[in-house]
């Protein structure tokens, strides 16, 4: 079975925060699930929604031929997750196939290769917005010491 992962989404900005929340509910929905295509379905759109944080976080690219997918985007703006771009851009024909109804496509084995990519892209994807969200944190103000004389 899959391997756990953590749960934090506090201090990230609140559209990330979201995404993030949703992302988790997809794992978790992923990994109860018996069906191989649900499993599959559920980890992918999990990773789907775990790109759409950094997405939300960093802003859409633009430009005269900006990106249509999540991946893309994700691609554009946030170079340093490139492997896994690739990794889940790959599956969502599959993702497709499933959703028109043709479940048998999905193995077990490539249901649980997904989950725990998604897991560890989720669990990258956290590390990441946590430390843009410690990077524009306000720097608290230091207590002024105020000198005083004894008489």
């Amino acid at each position: 079975m899959a391997h756990e992962h953590r749960t934090a989404s506090a201090g990230l900005p609140p559209r990330a925060a979201s995404l993030v929340q949703r992302a988790e509910a997809e794992l978790v929905a992923a990994q109860f699930s018996p069906e191989p295509w649900e499993r599959f379905s559920h980890a992918h759109l999990a990773a789907l929604r775990a790109g759409a944080a950094v997405v939300a976080e960093r802003g859409k690219p633009g430009g005269r031929r900006a990106p249509r997918t999540v991946w893309e985007m994700l691609d554009a703006v946030a170079p340093e997750l490139g492997r896994w771009t690739g990794y889940f851009a790959g599956g969502a024909g599959l993702r497709s196939a499933i959703e028109a109804g043709r479940f048998e496509t999905v193995s077990a084995e490539r249901a649980e290769q997904v989950l725990c990519a998604a897991e560890d892209f989720l669990d990258e994807v956290r590390s990441l917005l946590e430390e843009s969200a410690e990077h524009l944190a306000p720097v608290p103000e230091r207590p002024r010491l105020v000198a005083a004389r004894a008489s």
